[in-house]
């Protein structure tokens, strides 16, 4: 998620191909759907409003469905959306990407950076009345990094980084030994592993919100599937919303601490996946925002409330190397690497601002230390469009699996403009690679989100946004056996050059930079992924729609500030 801090990305929602920031990651709540979601009795229609009068409402498309309200379980971009809508960490990220008071009001850290203990504030509540104290951090934590929970972004955020994280989910130790202990009510001392420069940041990530264990246990499987089985303790409460539901509401949490800050009464969401449909209810006043697929760009471009806003995910074919034989040959990657021209796929089928890509650290994220050069640009172009090197590895991968021809299937989302994208790359390398054949699999969000987890793929659109502000946010999802690798990749001078930033080097930027550098580049000389570009959204915002901050990591948009102003 997204990240999204940069993530921020802000995760371009027009395609449901995100895997989180983002992190995350489309403007999960901009995407568009193949279905047209019909008025139903109670709903307003056009020319109406069931708003009450003075009431500050915003009304805004979702691209799909909620896979999780779990913040152990949580790993795309539309769970991190409200869960960051509706809870709060440590700290949360004001309108300058600063982490700013949460639940915690102050922290010390030690003089060798391993021992980090937060002041928590004591009027914060959950929505039945509990108090939010240190043993919800601590229950949450080590629920996230337990081995009897599954998941996937606990062991991957936390570990490395909270001390006997990884140590706690291989079975090694007990959970109590997590390096996360309750001091008293409201003191939350945290030990890390080695010294972390962007743990500030880190604690306002979804996968360290607090829990009331009471609660939790209480529901048991039930717990996060519907609004009667959450707790909220941020700016808003999630209602009339069930796992599998297509519309729902935040409602301002009149419980939340800082309520006086929080303009907002309610924001409505709806599940649209279809572009022409959200634009269609944008210019009728019915949503307040839509995105603009790249069939509609030209005709809206010079509309008054038009808005393309760059971002920070990165997306790429992810390459299983494990499923098909063909994929576990360096050559065959790389040759699939330069076989696609991403200048056309932005140009003409996202058309939305979106940039190639063409290495895995995204543009304007994070400088080089001491010079502030921009890190993609010290980086530079690490795999281009290039049909005739492609050939060339192509050629050399056929002779060595001792074959003509190879059979590959691409996984993808099933919204209109990922099926568009997803055409157009498996039409391109069929050109370029002869004897290549591309079959597509297109499957809605939370469905590719468990093929992906189950390494149940070939090939697979998929994206990425950052989950901090430090190259390590991308650069790690490669390591071997990774948490978001499903992949099979593997290399160990890559996982030495990686892992050793957060170690060796931990207090080192400038080498820890250095090191960055050498992994992306060896990350491409074996081919790993093939990235495809750098999104941006390109959107019909109404001029209601105020105090909106976009993350550049975490949940793409934060409405604490936000407030519905007058349209006109």
């Amino acid at each position: 998620m997204k990240l999204k801090w940069s993530l921020l990305l802000a995760l371009g929602l027009l395609l449901s191909v995100f895997l989180v920031a983002c992190g995350g990651g489309d403007d999960s709540s901009e995407g568009t759907t193949d279905e047209t979601e019909e008025t139903t009795e109670g709903e307003s229609t056009e020319g109406e409003s069931t708003e009450a009068e003075g009431e500050k409402v915003l009304n805004l498309i979702n691209g799909d469905t909620i896979p999780s309200m779990d913040p152990s379980m949580a790993t795309d971009e539309y769970g991190l959306q409200f869960l960051g809508a509706t809870m709060e960490g440590l700290y949360r990220l004001d309108e300058n990407s600063e982490p700013v008071e949460g639940i915690a009001t102050e922290h010390s850290v030690s003089e060798d950076g391993l021992t980090w203990t937060f002041t928590l504030r004591e009027d914060a509540v959950w929505s039945n009345g509990d108090p939010v104290t240190a043993n919800d951090f601590v229950y949450a934590w080590q629920r996230a990094v337990n081995p009897d929970t599954g998941s996937e972004y606990g062991p991957y955020m936390m570990g490395g980084v909270i001390k006997n994280a990884t140590a706690v989910n291989t079975g090694e130790v007990e959970v109590e030994e997590l390096g996360v202990t309750a001091e008293d009510d409201y003191t939350l001392v945290v030990e890390l592993e080695n010294p972390t420069p962007y743990f500030e940041s880190l604690t306002t990530f979804g996968t360290f919100l607090p829990l009331n264990q009471k609660f939790v246990e209480e529901q048991g499987d039930s717990f996060a599937t519907s609004t009667d089985t959450l707790l909220s303790n941020g700016p808003f409460t999630l209602n009339n919303w069930e796992s599998t539901s297509s519309s729902w509401e935040l409602v301002k949490n009149e419980d939340y601490w800082d309520a006086e800050t929080v303009q907002l009464d309610k924001m409505t969401y709806e599940v649209v996946k279809d572009p022409q449909t959200a634009v269609d209810l944008y210019e009728s006043g019915e949503v307040d925002r839509a995105g603009v697929s790249s069939d509609l760009v030209d005709q809206y471009a010079t509309h008054e409330d038009y808005v393309v806003t760059p971002e920070t995910s990165v997306f790429y074919l992810k390459m299983n190397q494990t499923r098909n034989d063909a994929l576990a040959n360096t050559n065959i990657r790389a040759a699939i690497s330069r076989a696609f021209d991403k200048q056309s796929l932005v140009d003409v089928i996202l058309n939305n601002g979106s940039i190639v890509a063409n290495g895995l650290v995204p543009a304007d994220f994070t400088p080089i230390p001491e010079s502030g050069e921009d890190f993609r640009e010290v980086s530079g172009d690490l795999v281009t469009y290039d049909v005739e090197a492609a050939l060339e590895f192509w050629e050399k991968g056929l002779e060595e699996l001792g074959t003509d021809s190879v059979e590959i299937e691409l996984l993808g989302g099933d919204a209109e403009t990922s099926k568009v994208m997803n055409e157009y790359i498996a039409n391109q390398l069929q050109t370029n690679l002869p004897g290549l054949t591309v079959s597509l699999k297109q499957v809605p969000f939370e469905q590719r989100l468990d093929l992906d987890t189950a390494m149940d793929y070939d090939l697979q659109v998929a994206g990425w946004g950052p989950d901090y502000l430090d190259p390590n946010t991308f650069l790690n999802l490669w390591l071997t056996d990774g948490g978001n690798n499903k992949m099979g990749f593997s290399n160990s001078e890559y996982d030495e050059l990686v892992n050793a930033t957060s170690t060796d080097l931990a207090t080192d930027n400038v080498a820890r930079y250095e090191n960055f550098l050498e992994a992306e580049k060896l990350l491409f000389e074996e081919a790993a992924i093939a990235p495809i570009y750098q999104s941006a959204m390109a959107q019909l915002v109404s001029p209601k729609v105020q105090g909106v901050f976009v993350n550049p990591f975490g949940a793409t948009y934060e409405y604490k500030w936000a407030t519905a102003g007058s349209a006109e």
